[in-house]
């Protein structure tokens, strides 16, 4: 009889420490914490508003890759920005780590001068990203932290991914 009970009490801990190691039919309730690892593309982004009003941006749940992204939202139709000249433009900042509007020239109603492009006093991601946009065009900028205000953040978070959407005010040559 004492072998009977002790062989059922080995099977009844097996049992239950078996149970312990297997998976719950139930779905977790708490949400999900893992950190995205697919990369942003230009199409993940969603921005909304008309050229020459302010944008509403939709950052998605993706990973921010290290590489500057540029799409023409709006195909202008005037001057291209080259190197050298000067970019009146209208943008919008918004951070991608909180999805918050930081800067927006849109707001305050005055216009950017980038004066002689590709060597203007900005981050790199605007001196390598606006080359190409038209007047009367809106472009969206993805900027990582290395062609943007990178550890040292300036004000900004550090390593901060940067999402412009800047429209082509005017186009001056350079002199």
């Amino acid at each position: 009889m004492r072998n009977v009970l002790l062989i059922a009490s080995l099977a009844l801990a097996a049992a239950t420490g078996l149970a312990g190691c297997g998976s719950s039919a139930q779905p977790s309730s708490g949400g999900s914490t893992a950190t995205p690892t697919n990369p942003c593309k230009a199409d993940d982004f969603k921005v909304s508003g008309d050229f020459g009003s302010a944008p509403k941006v939709e950052i998605p749940a993706c990973k921010p890759t290290d590489e500057l992204i540029v799409k023409d939202l709006v195909q202008g139709t005037g001057e291209e920005v080259k190197t050298g000249t000067t970019a009146t433009v209208n943008y919008q900042l918004t951070t991608f780590s909180d999805k918050k509007v930081l800067d927006s020239s849109f707001e305050r109603g005055a216009p950017f001068d980038v004066e002689n492009v590709g060597q203007a006093p900005v981050i790199d991601g605007w001196n390598e990203g606006i080359v190409g946009l038209k007047e009367k065009g809106r472009r969206l900028l993805i900027v990582p932290p290395a062609k943007g205000y990178g550890k040292g953040g300036q004000g900004i978070k550090p390593n901060e991914t940067l999402v412009f959407v800047i429209d082509g005010v005017k186009v001056t040559p350079s002199a």
